[in-house]
């Protein structure tokens, strides 16, 4: 008897309730915690515009745009995951084992180091064509591979290239522009603004977009020559998912950094809570979990070691590295997670 459980639909819809509340309690959490501390009372009269200038500023200006932008940032990588691993169906799927986040991290290291006269609003789309690159590089040089495996060596093998090229570039850098891109490099979410928020904002399309996809998604989870004989075009649909989902992620590299293992984190946590494969339910659970690891994870980096603040990239990297290693391990005896 191995038969897994099957929650009824109403289970997801508790789960995002709880998710909901859970991501609520944490940016209350996030304003009132730092230096200075606020009390629940002096939180509400900030929000309310009845306390000082000084609090005002500090909840306003840095810690809710913070939180605001940790939470669509978790919620965008995690939805880029979720589309990764159905649409290559390999679990071990995500931007940072694709080449996708060191594709455009180097775009990001040209801009920083260089200093090239590049809009803001524009880096995105650079991060997004460095995306595409690296991701294709993979596809193209593991295309037919049906070993998980063999894809993920491939993307290891061409993010550890695109690295070399982070390298090269810093090499050639300032002193002060090569400090200004280590702060980007691992990751975080401070002295971020509502001007990120603003930049990320508008790819939430790509979020409500990769909704379209669902049925297409759960069709592919049974094969490709069963999706090819239900009438689905797979190449063409597995290009455009993947497009999508580096769209999600480009907005975040560009104005947070590669900020890791989110994309792998949330959808196995959601599919493990709802035990189900179906995208149309685990793609919402996925991104309020996503945020919930983001801003939980960015809460620990201001405040466990404060004043000393530990960047957030690395918070999800020490999580994340190791559950990649188990997820390996699995899949290389022959077990699956």
């Amino acid at each position: 008897m191995n038969q897994r459980i099957r929650y009824p639909k109403n289970m997801t819809i508790t789960l995002v309730v709880l998710c909901g509340l859970c991501l609520f309690c944490i940016g209350l959490v996030s304003m009132m915690a730092g230096t200075p501390p606020l009390s629940p009372e002096r939180l509400w009269r900030v929000l309310a515009n009845t306390d000082t200038h000084v609090a005002h500023v500090l909840v306003w200006q840095s810690r809710l745009p913070r939180f605001v932008l940790g939470a669509l940032a978790g919620g965008l990588l995690a939805t880029a995951g979720v589309l990764l691993q159905d649409v290559m169906r390999n679990a071990l799927a995500g931007p940072e084992m694709l080449g996708v986040s060191s594709g455009a991290a180097a775009v990001m290291a040209a801009i920083i180091i260089f200093q090239l006269p590049i809009p803001y609003i524009w880096q995105p789309w650079l991060a997004l064509f460095g995306g595409v690159l690296g991701g294709g590089m993979v596809v193209g040089a593991s295309w037919g591979s049906r070993s998980p495996v063999r894809v993920i060596l491939i993307g290891v093998a061409v993010s550890s290239l695109f690295n070399a090229v982070i390298t090269t570039i810093i090499s050639l850098g300032q002193q002060d522009t090569i400090s200004l891109f280590y702060d980007y490099f691992v990751g975080g979410l401070e002295n971020r603004t509502w001007t990120q928020v603003l930049l990320v904002l508008p790819w939430i399309t790509a979020l409500l977009l990769s909704y379209l996809f669902v049925k297409r998604l759960n069709v592919m989870q049974l094969g490709d020559d069963v999706a090819a004989g239900l009438g689905l075009k797979v190449a063409a649909l597995r290009l455009v998912v993947f497009i999508c989902a580096i769209a999600l992620v480009a907005p975040v590299v560009a104005t947070c950094g590669p900020i890791g293992y989110i994309s792998l984190l949330a959808p196995h946590l959601t599919r493990r809570l709802l035990q189900t494969q179906d995208a149309s339910r685990v793609l919402p659970v996925s991104a309020l979990l996503g945020a919930i690891l983001l801003t939980g994870a960015d809460l620990l980096a201001r405040t466990l070691f404060s004043p000393i603040e530990i960047p957030v990239g690395v918070w999800t990297t020490l999580l994340g590295g190791p559950l990649l290693l188990i997820f390996l391990g699995r899949r290389l005896r022959g077990d699956h997670p």
